[in-house]
Formats: C-alpha cells, sequence, structure tokens
C-alpha cells in the first residue's frame, strides 16, 4: 500500500507533433488533405472525443486502470479516518468548551480521498498559535478524552521546536493510514484470530462498523503552540505495557526519530482529572526534538 502514497504524478501527456518530411515545398503548392483518424485518448482522465464505431468497440473494453467502465480505480484503506480542525481563540473570543472549538473537516477510506484532502490542507508551519489538526478513526464520534474508544487509553507526547513539524506530522498521518502501527497488538489480540477467539473478533467489529476490528491507534493530533509545535499519538489501552512500547518503537521506526527523542506519556484518565493534555510532572526531561 506504500506505493500507493505519493503526491506526485507524471504527467502523460505528449506532444503530438508530424515531423516536415519536405523542404522544398513552397506555399504554393498544396496538399490536398487526408482522412485521419480519430486519436486515441491519451490519458484515462482527459479524454478526447472518439467516433460512434470505436464507442461502440471500446464499451467493454477494460480500461488501463483496470476497471471495466473507465472509471478511477479506487484503493480502499483498511479504516475510514476522519479530520478534525479545531479553531485557534482570537483575541476577545473565548471558548469555554474544549469541544466547542472542534470542526469536522472530513472522512475518507480510500488512497485517492485522502490524497484529494490532504493536498487542500495547509502545513502546521502555516497555522496560527493555538490551533489543533486532529485525525481519528471513525469509530471515535469525538476526539476527546471522553470518548468510550479514548477513555482507557493514553497519549505518547513529542514536543518539536518551531520549524520541523510539517515534515514528521505528514509521515505520521500517513503511518497511521497506511497501518504501519497494525502489529501493535497484544498477545491476548494475537489468540483471537485462533478458532477460540473468533467470537470476541466478531463483536469487536460489528460494533465497529468498518466490517474489521478497532485498530489499537485512536488517532493523532499536532498542536500548534506559540514556542513549540505538540505531536501525540493516542491508543486505547492504558494498562497494557507491551502494547504501548510497541507503539513507542513504531513511532520512532516511522518517524525516524533519533535514539535520544524525548517522548512522554500520558493517560486519558490523567488528562481528565489535571483537565491538561500536555501537562507532565515537573521532574519529567522535555527537552523538544531539534
Amino acid at each position: 500500500m506504500a506505493g500507493y502514497f505519493s503526491n506526485h504524478s507524471q504527467s502523460r501527456f505528449l506532444a503530438n507533433s508530424t515531423p516536415n518530411t519536405s523542404t522544398t515545398q513552397t506555399q504554393t503548392t498544396a496538399n490536398p488533405p487526408s482522412a485521419t483518424r480519430p486519436r486515441a485518448p491519451s490519458s484515462k482522465h482527459f479524454s478526447t472525443t472518439l467516433s460512434g464505431d470505436e464507442k461502440i468497440q471500446n464499451k467493454d473494453k477494460p480500461s488501463a486502470n483496470g476497471s471495466p467502465n473507465g472509471s478511477p480505480l479506487v484503493h480502499p484503506l483498511r479504516h475510514t479516518w476522519i479530520f478534525w480542525f479545531r479553531q485557534q481563540r482570537g483575541p476577545g473570543t473565548k471558548i469555554t468548551n474544549y469541544e466547542e472549538g472542534i470542526k469536522k473537516v472530513s472522512a475518507f477510506s480510500s488512497i485517492e480521498s485522502f490524497w484529494s484532502l490532504w493536498t487542500h490542507l495547509n502545513p502546521p508551519s502555516s497555522l496560527l498559535p493555538t490551533t489543533d489538526y486532529l485525525l481519528f478513526h471513525s469509530g471515535i464520534r469525538r476526539p476527546v478524552w471522553e470518548d468510550p474508544l479514548n477513555l482507557p487509553g493514553g497519549k505518547w507526547i513529542i514536543r518539536l521546536r518551531k520549524g520541523i513539524a510539517d515534515r514528521l506530522w505528514e509521515d505520521l498521518v500517513l503511518a497511521i493510514v497506511g497501518d504501519q502501527f497494525a502489529h501493535c497488538t497484544s498477545p491476548d489480540d494475537e489468540a483471537s484470530d485462533s478458532p477460540t477467539g473468533a467470537r470476541g473478533k466478531e463483536d469487536n467489529s460489528s460494533a465497529n462498523g468498518d466490517g474489521d476490528e478497532w485498530p489499537e491507534i485512536c488517532g493523532c493530533t499536532i498542536s500548534v503552540r506559540q514556542n513549540e509545535d505538540i505531536i501525540s499519538i493516542w491508543n486505547r489501552r492504558d494498562s497494557d505495557v507491551l502494547v504501548k512500547e510497541r507503539v513507542k518503537e513504531t513511532i520512532r521506526r516511522v518517524l525516524n526519530l533519533p535514539a535520544a527523542t524525548v517522548m512522554e506519556y500520558k493517560s486519558n484518565n490523567d488528562s481528565m482529572q489535571d483537565k491538561s493534555s500536555f501537562r507532565v510532572p515537573p521532574n519529567t526531561d522535555r527537552t523538544p526534538l531539534s
């Protein structure tokens, strides 16, 4: 699937020019126009007009992308995801409830729909301070601590110096959407693949609505602040130490983080207690990633 994640496409429009084979032709010499066949489509997205006979001949012929009716081939994702946006608090504007500032942008369930949305989102570096992007699984009704799927979990937190968030945020989003965290499971999850665990898996997928079990990763956020940018990766189970470590190591790998990078973990229950997503004990090393 990773091979499809590209924000660049190579143009397939080629110049159709006819070389001039005669150098002695003068303006007074006129050649009778010859009958020309209709030109074949040069792109699967932009077709030239075909004659009636060719339309009939090509009606049931598969297109270059494998779709019999000529429509673009869609590459579905394993899960449906939703982008959210939390508006910044402008001068004189006070938001008394965190949820009041969260706005849904759009949902996507295929690689094509993801890129059509992603290319229209401004990078974090262009956002004003106190602004958040949130990407969460469609089964999560609201991207907040109190959501039933988020409540028993927590988040890994990475603090970034200003100016480096754009690449890391894109790499993280691609890793989550591209299912790079699928192996972050516990032994109990792996046992569910056996016949004895099949029932539990069916119950889980029926609640999901995506036709599959819930992923361990609930979502991720980037919080643009005045002096730093903060990335957080939310997972479902705070109590499972093994799963949390697998998530942590996967984050290091997909973001290519140095070994000395400081990563903090905070449960959503702790966040509910102190009313803060990113506040950590004072003795925690908070050196931001350079």
